[in-house]
């Protein structure tokens, strides 16, 4: 959020802080949900740009579309162990950018 809207919300009375700041997250709590959801992000951008269907997706990976969906989605019941291997088994690299 850009400091002058957040003057101007602050200045209405509204309480502005981060979605941490509302869920009382550590900050390794949030650090970790900020790099599950990078990686749903990237899994989704990487099926996208191989031009295939979840469907697709879920075939190559012996999983099933609704699972797919939940790991572009970020969600709760998805590991980040699952995110990082399927996002291997779709060949992303960038993962390994600077190694």
């Amino acid at each position: 959020m850009n400091a002058s809207r957040k003057k101007r919300l602050q200045a209405s009375g509204w309480a502005v802080g981060t979605t941490g700041d509302f869920l009382n997250l550590s900050e390794q709590e949030s650090a970790y949900i900020e790099i599950k959801l990078r990686l749903a992000t990237l899994l989704s951008k990487r099926r996208r740009s191989l031009g295939i269907t979840q469907v697709a997706m879920a075939k190559k990976l012996g999983s099933s579309q609704s699972r797919v969906a939940k790991m572009e989605a970020g969600d709760p019941s998805v590991t980040i162990d699952l995110l990082v291997k399927s996002l291997i088994a779709m060949g992303e690299r960038s993962l390994f950018a600077g190694r």
